[in-house]
């Protein structure tokens, strides 16, 4: 077996929970990048130092979670950063942002148009009709978010994997809709930045699932409501 640069901690749990969740209901899968001190980005929402614990394993694990997916969900502003990034980028972890439907959740109900540029540079690919159409017509949600989900999760499908930003994360996490969190925990301390468990009203108890240890410092903590 090839060795791709980590190692699990524990595994008490199916390593294929997607297709686990599948069978039994549709989940609501939150993930995020997070500071070992519990930023998920800077003050202004910044996310350089994401990338600085990034290595081929970590790349891998992260195409395979996102091909996993049935439906990508995300805040207004974070589509908007999203769509004017991966329709152009030659990144294997492109193709799955790309194909798999998404959803935006707004609290108006609207969302403004977003900046997709064509593709330029060496190496960027030309933008596919259906990714535009992917990217320029999602379903819209969010005027009544745990209705929302609600009709979400009932819907056919593999799990519906929510990417933030941290005030949709927040929002989630506080009316109690995820069923999963996945915290790729990178070694920086951020000392401010924005959070996503600030807005609980009590503690919230959480049982861990899985654990992955790369090589770089990274680690990712796969927990379930307790």
């Amino acid at each position: 077996m090839k060795n791709l640069g980590f190692r699990r901690a524990c595994c008490r749990f199916p390593i294929d929970w997607f297709d686990q969740a599948s069978i039994m209901s549709r989940e609501l899968i939150l993930k995020m990048s997070m500071s070992i001190d519990g930023y998920v980005a800077g003050p202004n929402g910044e996310l350089d130092w994401v990338f600085r614990s990034s290595s081929e394993a970590s790349r891998t694990w992260l195409i395979e979670l996102l091909g996993q997916a049935g439906l990508h969900a995300m805040g207004h502003r974070t589509y908007q950063d999203m769509a004017g990034y991966w329709p152009t980028s030659p990144l294997p972890m492109a193709r799955p942002m790309n194909e798999i439907p998404k959803v935006v959740f707004s609290r108006s109900g609207k969302i403004s148009a977003p900046d997709i540029k064509a593709a330029n540079g060496e190496g960027r690919p030309a933008i596919d009709d259906t990714v535009l159409e992917s990217w320029r017509n999602p379903l819209v949600a969010g005027t009544d978010l745990a209705a929302d989900i609600q009709r979400l999760k009932q819907e056919e499908g593999k799990p519906i994997l929510a990417h933030g930003g941290a005030s949709f994360a927040s929002s989630l996490i506080a009316a109690n809709l995820v069923d999963k969190i996945i915290l790729a925990v990178h070694p920086v301390a951020l000392g401010c930045g924005l959070p996503i468990f600030a807005g609980l009203d009590k503690p919230l108890d959480l049982r861990l699932e899985d654990l992955i240890q790369f090589d770089t410092g990274a680690v990712v903590k796969i927990y379930r409501p307790a």
